[in-house]
């Protein structure tokens, strides 16, 4: 596959070639390595396309998967608890999580353990590969990039999506970059409040 487009979010970009240029070239040589036709392998079953191949969001996940993985990127978790209260929760979000819970119990209210994870995170650097549900997009970008950021685990989150090219050319529902793009632009300069870079990947 190749980098079709990209955009730096707030220098996201700009972050990872002074400070991090070692794993934005190992982020670069994996999506370089996907073999694209390989993942040709999903039979249509939808009316207008029955028949048709069309390339596979899980076999192009497990390629991204292998190739980050070998690089030692891994899967992480940044747990927190919640609860309805909302002045409560703006006090302790900061916190460790421990801290946060005895908070929430200190007021009297029940306190809900939960976590946002991250597929692949390396060097304070996260990636998410997002050939999924097009909802995922924004979770991924406005929840998940932003609390490990937030949370002081990361400097720099990257989304790799497929080109509108490449997702004409999968099942319905699937995200495309340039949607995405406009999502993240609209938003104004400082929204998402976490430096990112959107890549748009095509075979």
């Amino acid at each position: 596959m190749r980098i079709a487009a990209l955009y730096s979010h707030l220098n996201g970009k700009e972050y990872l070639m002074v400070h991090r240029l070692s794993l934005w070239k190992e982020v670069q040589k994996v999506i370089e390595n996907v073999d694209a036709e390989a993942c040709r392998t999903k039979v249509c079953q939808e009316r207008h396309r029955k028949g048709m191949k069309l390339y596979s969001p899980v076999d192009m996940n497990k390629a991204f998967k292998d190739g980050l993985e070998g690089l030692g990127w891994a899967e992480q978790r940044n747990t927190f608890w919640v609860t309805a209260d909302e002045g409560l929760l703006r006090d302790v979000y900061g916190r460790p999580a421990n801290d946060q819970k005895a908070a929430i119990e200190e007021k009297g209210l029940d306190p809900i353990f939960s976590y946002n994870q991250t597929d692949f995170v390396k060097e304070r650097v996260a990636v998410e590969i997002q050939f999924g549900k097009y909802a995922f997009v924004a979770h991924d970008l406005f929840v998940k990039h932003l609390s490990f950021y937030v949370s002081g685990i990361i400097d720099v989150g990257i989304e790799v999506l497929p080109m509108k090219s490449l997702e004409s050319e999968m099942s319905s529902g699937v995200p495309y970059y340039e949607r995405d793009l406009l999502n993240v632009i609209r938003q104004g300069r400082g929204v998402p409040a976490v430096p990112l870079v959107l890549i748009g990947v095509e075979p």
